[in-house]
């Protein structure tokens, strides 16, 4: 059985940094991704890494202050965040694929977790 489970979430002051884990099961992937959903909002494109990690991608919104990061050994992928925003607040899921491409869009991706909650006060 597959699984990909977060953790990490939580609630930090605006300013502040966090650290999202998503541990994998079952199999490995290619591709790992971040996405996050705001309430009322469409799910968005976070972050993405491949392969070993020599590839990574992000959304402008956190380019700078998020880093997407793996542990292949460990079969995880972490999301590191700084400088945290309100508007950063949302539920971050983790995402895997073996497809390469289409790394900043939901159909890239057959795999995801739970998701974990983030919130960031003002």
């Amino acid at each position: 059985q597959v699984q990909l489970v977060e953790s990490g979430g939580g609630l930090v002051q605006a300013g502040g940094s966090l650290s999202v884990s998503c541990a994998a099961s079952g199999r490995t992937f290619g591709k790992m991704g971040w996405f996050r959903q705001a309430p009322g909002k469409e799910m968005e494109f976070v972050a993405a890494i491949v392969g070993s990690g020599s590839v990574t991608t992000y959304a402008d919104s956190v380019k700078g202050r998020f880093t997407i990061s793996r542990d292949n050994a460990k079969n995880s992928v972490y999301l590191r965040m700084n400088s945290l925003k309100p508007e950063d607040t949302a539920v971050y899921y983790c995402a895997g694929d073996d497809r390469l491409f289409a790394r900043a869009t939901k159909m890239g991706y057959d795999y995801w977790g739970q998701g974990t909650q983030v919130t960031v006060s003002s």
